[in-house]
């Protein structure tokens, strides 16, 4: 699997372009709260589909002054966006006192939304740039058997679970398998473990330790 061409490079841009934009706001509208809160130093997985897509993201709870309204937090968090060239949607989520003013700014596909609590002073602001492929997909390769029956040591048989695969027969040893719904979706049957459960990764069984239940599986039919 290779990395996409310039991929990585446009991904960190949109990511410092965000968080000076993030920076510049919590500035202004909350003083005092702590930058080094705002973690946007690695790109996080958005989209578990293949390919998967990262994007960098962020949140941070700031607080607004106490001589400082709500609605004047919204007008000057509108007002910086829109004159950096940000696209601004405002809207209300909840009733009465205990409210919150949702404003959603956007700029190409990354967006920044500032919450501001009309019954509290706390100030949420998060963004996220778009999610971008860094890497080509690939179509998975089943691995190679740990074990066969010209490599068995004495006294071994194959595990009748993975037949010498060693790796989980159902996952091939990744811990997952595609979901159409998520992307991904942890092994039901090795629980992200990757190996086989029965010969935990061995590929074979001792002949001798075999229980009687485990040696019906090597009964031959009739």
């Amino acid at each position: 699997m290779g990395d996409i061409p310039g991929a990585r490079e446009e991904l960190d841009r949109l990511g410092r372009a965000l968080r000076a934009r993030m920076v510049e706001l919590i500035t202004d509208l909350t003083p005092g709260a702590d930058l080094g809160l705002l973690f946007l130093d690695e790109p996080t997985v958005a989209d578990w589909h293949e390919p998967l897509r990262h994007h960098y993201s962020a949140l941070l709870r700031g607080e607004r002054p106490a001589s400082v309204g709500a609605a004047d937090i919204t007008s000057r968090a509108a007002a910086l966006l829109d004159s950096a060239g940000w696209q601004v949607t405002t809207s209300q989520d909840g009733d009465g006192p205990r409210r919150w003013s949702v404003l959603t700014g956007r700029r190409g596909d990354s967006s920044i939304e500032i919450r501001v609590g009309h019954h509290m002073s706390a100030v949420m602001f998060s963004g996220q740039t778009p999610a971008l492929a860094l890497r080509a997909p690939e179509e998975f390769t089943w691995p190679e058997p740990r074990c066969t029956p010209e490599t068995l040591t004495p006294g071994y048989l194959l595990c009748y679970e993975c037949d010498g695969l060693g790796a989980c027969p159902e996952c091939g040893g990744r811990g997952w398998v595609p979901d159409q719904v998520h992307g991904r979706a942890d092994c039901r049957a090795c629980r992200r473990q990757r190996v086989c459960v029965i010969c935990r990764g061995a590929g074979q069984l001792a002949a001798s330790l075999l229980s009687p239940y485990q040696r019906g599986y090597y009964r031959r039919p009739g």
